[in-house]
């Protein structure tokens, strides 16, 4: 079976792109390498190709009521020109995926949700649309994304913007015409830890778009960033991944994401109410940041207490900007303390680690 390809593709292969198969997509793991990208971003600003994310639209009378139902957060507090992070659970609870809303007004609502989750959250939307006044359509292969993150994100992006995009606040974002191209949106998120914007840009004008964020950055030294580099830097700022962080089996409670899971809202969501009985009944396991001796955790690897397995690793990497191991995983909640001491299992090695207190960076601008 054949990858697929972003609209970028032929321009990461003329550009020395190293590619890789990344859950069925031919996509770059990195340019000039990890460390030197991971410090770019964290000094000044990178380009990430993340056009292979999905993109799926609510339109109609009822589509902040249709969202209300399918996710966890209140975007009924979101006024027009606002983004919010979520996720969607099952009845049970367990996450279906992460996602970011972005209310464009009363009838419109895009969603952008994770690549490998397209499919099946297109589907998921489609079977629990609580509305049948509202249309749901797929706008995956309509564009392309580009995030343009780092302290110098504001000037790589401002000077073929037809908004001032400085203004765009945090998890807000702008409909803009950008070097010419018409119905692009700006979006001032992202998944690095640093400031920047992730912009939607109509997929047959991507490479025009991404030349001319390479000039403009070019005064800040500005990079294409690959997938390890896009790893490491989220792994810092303690971005949970799905499918390793979070699964169908994990709750959003148990990930540490209470902060996007309202058990009141006045509309219920699908999972609310196994939440609230997880709530009830205490959490028994809760994701952890360590901090890891000599040794890189990686997924899967067991988290030992008194020679007792008490949890496992979900992500684990050597941080390029504390030059230390780091990690996040689920461990047993009367431990998930900072400054617990445990013991990782690294290919039967016993490494030494402590829970510390999330995120291991945060940019000090």
């Amino acid at each position: 079976m054949s990858l697929k390809t972003t609209p970028l593709n032929a321009w990461h292969r003329a550009n020395g792109g190293r590619m890789i198969d990344f859950g069925g997509w031919d996509l770059p793991v990195s340019f000039s390498g990890l460390r030197e990208e991971h410090q770019q971003v964290r000094s000044a600003v990178g380009l990430f190709d993340v056009s292979h994310m999905g993109e799926v639209r609510l339109r109609g009378p009822g589509a902040i009521a249709a969202v209300q139902h399918l996710v966890t957060n209140d975007v009924s507090v979101l006024v027009n020109g606002q983004a919010q992070y979520t996720v969607m659970c099952n009845e049970r609870g367990g996450v279906v995926d992460d996602l970011l809303v972005y209310r464009f007004s009363d009838d419109e609502v895009l969603l952008c949700v994770n690549a490998a989750n397209r499919e099946k959250d297109f589907n998921w939307i489609v079977e629990n649309n609580p509305r049948p006044d509202v249309q749901v359509i797929d706008e995956g292969d309509d564009w392309a994304q580009i995030a343009v993150q780092g302290r110098h994100a504001v000037a790589a992006l401002n000077p073929k913007a037809s908004v001032n995009v400085e203004e765009i606040g945090y998890y807000h974002f702008a409909p803009c015409t950008y070097a010419g191209i018409a119905g692009c949106i700006a979006a001032r998120t992202g998944y690095t830890g640093e400031d920047g914007f992730e912009l939607f840009v109509p997929a047959a004008h991507a490479e025009a778009a991404w030349s001319q964020l390479m000039v403009d950055g070019g005064p800040f030294g500005v990079q294409p960033i690959g997938l390890g580099a896009r790893d490491t830097l989220r792994l810092e700022a303690c971005y949970r991944l799905y499918g390793n962080d979070m699964t169908e089996e994990t709750s959003p409670l148990e990930a540490g994401l209470g902060w996007v899971t309202k058990l009141r809202t006045a509309t219920p969501f699908i999972g609310q109410e196994a939440l609230r009985a997880q709530a009830r009944a205490g959490l028994t396991r809760r994701m952890a940041a360590l901090v890891v001796e000599k040794r890189i955790a990686r997924q899967h690897c067991p988290i030992l207490h008194d020679g007792e397995v008490v949890g496992e690793i979900t992500s684990g990497t050597r941080s390029p900007t504390l030059d230390s191991n780091v990690a996040l995983g689920y461990i047993s909640k009367p431990l998930c303390v900072p400054g617990t001491s445990v013991q990782i299992d690294v290919r039967g090695r016993t490494a030494e680690a402590q829970i510390v207190r999330p995120p291991f960076f945060t940019r000090d601008y």
